[in-house]
């Protein structure tokens, strides 16, 4: 369980983390601002390419496990956050975009935790809107990594900031949608 080839692949992606902040902290003389820009945005696509590839093996290899249902989405929210808090210190991304997607994944883990606690957490499964915010998180956060022209053509730092806020509009949309979902069970509790 611990050992598998997609439980080793979701581990990677913590590990990823400090390696993708790290290269932020490289001196001007071992690495230009390009360089770490490319190499960060490199790493991140690669370990986030993970999520789809571990969930594929898993089914693929009959290697899903509960540990492994259990890691991966820790997995994405930490690298997702991260890189969240990385952008805002080298403001690429608002705070205020910050506070919404870790404060979303924070509340909604803790809400999903309280409803598998009451036997209720069918009412909180993965719904189309919060697969769409991750694609999008997922598609702005190598944008504003990289921070530059993209084939000459595309300004990836302006394309990143309308996605993250695009991204931080649907966190909220998704938030409440699974909030809508879990109020009958809390009502029911609260009595």
């Amino acid at each position: 369980m611990f050992t598998t080839i997609p439980t080793i692949m979701t581990w990677a992606r913590i590990f990823a983390i400090p390696l993708i902040v790290g290269v932020f902290y490289l001196p001007g003389s071992m690495a230009s601002d390009y360089d770490k820009n490319l190499v960060a945005t490199v790493m991140f696509v690669l370990f986030a390419a993970t999520d789809w590839l571990d969930g594929y093996l898993a089914r693929k290899l009959n290697q899903a496990s509960s540990f492994g249902a259990f890691l991966d989405p820790v997995a994405d929210k930490f690298l997702v956050c991260a890189c969240v808090l990385v952008l805002v210190h080298l403001q690429r991304a608002d705070v205020f975009v910050a506070l919404i997607i870790i404060g979303r994944e924070i509340a909604i883990s803790a809400l999903r935790e309280w409803m598998a606690q009451i036997g209720a957490s069918k009412s909180v499964a993965v719904h189309m809107i919060g697969k769409l915010k991750t694609v999008v998180q997922m598609v702005a956060i190598p944008f504003l990594l990289f921070d530059g022209m993209l084939f000459g053509v595309i300004d990836t730092h302006l394309c990143g900031v309308w996605l993250i806020w695009i991204a931080a509009v649907l966190t909220v949309w998704s938030m409440v949608y699974y909030l809508q979902k879990a109020i009958p069970e809390i009502r029911a509790r609260a009595q």
